[in-house]
């Protein structure tokens, strides 16, 4: 169903629940009541993905650091999360080999128990052997699965053989396995799209606005027409993130569930930083206990991430202080390498949406998940709060379960084991994907070269990308070749792009990877206005659009 037909249905039915936020948990639980048959819409006032779920570290991850606080239900849940997400979407998340520099040995060793007794608040940097206690109950906690190897510890020595340009003063590093998210808004559409696919029950709108509620019913707006729509769900699901209680504010309700935490993340083109790290990353912490992660992004280097409160999350941006923090504590490990600020290609922050709980440090907030119930009249809101982009697998099945049972539905499927979008069906190992790719450009035609790179970008849906491409005239982006016009079009067409920054932001990896150029995003404009059917004027404003929010957001800049 497209947006039109979306919108003229709900001037006549209305959906049993509403989603409201666009992001992972939103989107998560959408899928999963998609696939039990509930008649569902999801709304989001901007572009799916666009809000903290874009902003964050690009890791699944189980969070070791959280066993501190005595979290290990949370660290079990997440590592067995992480691996459910490499196995159902390896096109997207992929095993990230990870090393932990330690300069110290015993340290730490008692804030761990004092912690989790709660006689100690103050952090501390955490040592070889606590390191190495955690992540011998890291690898406890997935035994079973083996999806990714267990954890091993290199001397000084055998760490500076593998890096030569860190920092020999190192006493020890710790290497287990995590995972790294390739585009987590591209792992976010092709959750939605699989909803979609699930049925007319349902259905998923960018750029639609809860307004208020008049009596029992909400009011939404569409955001490009300025048309507003009443509907009256039986249940409402908030999963707005940072902006949950705004958005029940907007449904008539008080609430202060959410206490978040702003971070921020560069993402810098040093090829003597990347030839170092290889296809690791480098995850490390100072005296008192703030991490740094320094990670592979395809060419370029992801660096992250610091933690401020913050009011408004429509003001998160990255400030010049965080620059100067990330650059001084990637000298700290790798002291011989000459990093600057001119070498950021693109910037990002958002709001973790943590819960509204009082603690000495922001370390100490929890990163679980829970559901808070409210009522407006006999109308049930469900608030999603807080939360890893990890378990949001975990998070949308519980919230499932629980509109299930107050709709009086069985559970008829689950997603512990279902694969994700271009993860269906895709080759176990590097023998069969080269098969794979192979077999699909001796059947298609189409050079090797650019089926190998579709396939790099969408896993087996490539398949669809291929087939769609051959239906027309095609012809490669002259400012960027290893995109073509059909495949922009078929992005378009099939992936709800409305603006033309959804496929610069979203769609595709262009302004992450510091490869937009004004040629380029002119020319993208041409060929998503010649589907979208926009006129001079509009494509006009879509290129400004396109670069204010490149400038004002990511400090990115022609």
């Amino acid at each position: 169903m497209n947006r039109q037909s979306t919108l003229t249905a709900l001037k006549t039915t209305s959906p049993i629940v509403l989603i409201i936020g666009g992001g992972i948990n939103g989107v998560g639980t959408f899928r999963d009541l998609a696939l039990n048959g509930v008649d569902v819409l999801l709304v989001d006032r901007a572009d799916f993905c666009s809000g903290a779920s874009a902003a964050s570290s690009h890791m699944a991850h189980g969070g070791i650091r959280y066993m501190e606080n005595g979290e290990f239900r949370l660290v079990r849940e997440a590592v067995q999360e992480r691996n459910r997400m490499i196995e159902n979407a390896p096109h997207l998340v992929r095993p990230l080999p990870t090393t932990i520099p330690t300069f110290k040995i015993f340290s730490g060793l008692l804030n761990a128990p004092f912690k989790f007794m709660g006689w100690l608040d103050k952090p501390s940097e955490r040592g070889a052997l606590v390191i190495k206690i955690g992540l011998i109950v890291y690898d406890a906690f997935t035994r079973a699965q083996k999806t990714v190897p267990r954890h091993w510890m290199d001397g000084r020595k055998q760490a500076l053989e593998k890096f030569p340009g860190m920092n020999p003063s190192i006493r020890y590093a710790a290497n287990y396995y995590d995972g790294l998210i390739v585009s987590p808004e591209r792992l976010t559409l092709e959750l939605l799209l699989e909803g979609e696919a699930e049925g007319e029950h349902a259905r998923a709108l960018n750029y639609m606005s809860v307004k208020n509620m008049d009596g029992q019913a909400v009011r939404l707006k569409d955001e490009l027409s300025g048309e507003e729509y009443q509907i009256s769900p039986r249940l409402v699901i908030n999963a707005a993130g940072p902006w949950i209680d705004f958005t029940n504010g907007n449904l008539g309700l008080s609430t202060q569930y959410i206490g978040g935490t702003r971070g921020a993340h560069l993402v810098l083109k040093n090829d003597e930083l990347r030839q170092e790290i290889g296809e690791h990353m480098i995850f490390f912490e100072l005296e008192d206990a703030r991490l740094v992660l320094i990670l592979p992004l395809q060419d370029k280097i992801l660096v992250g991430t610091s933690e401020h409160a913050i009011q408004d999350p429509d003001q998160a941006r990255c400030t010049q202080d965080e620059v100067d923090y990330f650059m001084g504590m990637i000298g700290r490990v790798f002291p011989d390498i000459q990093v600057d600020p001119s070498q950021i290609v693109f910037r990002f922050s958002g709001v973790r949406p943590l819960p509204n709980i009082q603690a000495k440090t922001v370390l100490q907030v929890s990163r679980d998940h829970h559901l808070e119930e409210d009522l407006h009249g006999s109308l049930p809101i469900y608030s999603l709060v807080g939360g890893k982009w990890t378990s949001f697998r975990a998070f949308s099945e519980q919230v499932t379960d629980k509109a299930l049972a107050f709709l009086g539905l069985p559970r008829k499927a689950g997603t512990q084991n279902l694969p994700i979008g271009g993860g269906r069906d895709y080759p176990h190992d590097q023998e069969g994907i080269k098969k794979w790719v192979e077999d699909l450009q001796a059947s298609t035609g189409l050079p090797l070269q650019q089926v190998e790179t579709l396939f790099e970008r969408y896993g087996t849906r490539a398949r669809q990308v291929c087939e769609f491409i051959l239906a027309g005239q095609d012809a490669p982006i002259i400012a960027c070749p290893n995109f073509s016009r059909r495949e922009i079009l078929y992005l378009v067409q099939v992936e709800k792009i409305i603006h033309l920054d959804d496929l610069l932001l979203r769609r595709t990896l262009l302004a992450y990877l510091g490869e937009l150029s004004l040629p380029l995003i002119e020319e993208m404009a041409d060929v998503v206005s010649s589907e979208l059917g926009w006129n001079a004027s509009q494509k006009k404003n879509e290129v400004e659009r396109a670069l204010a929010i490149l400038a004002d957001k990511h400090e990115v800049t022609f």
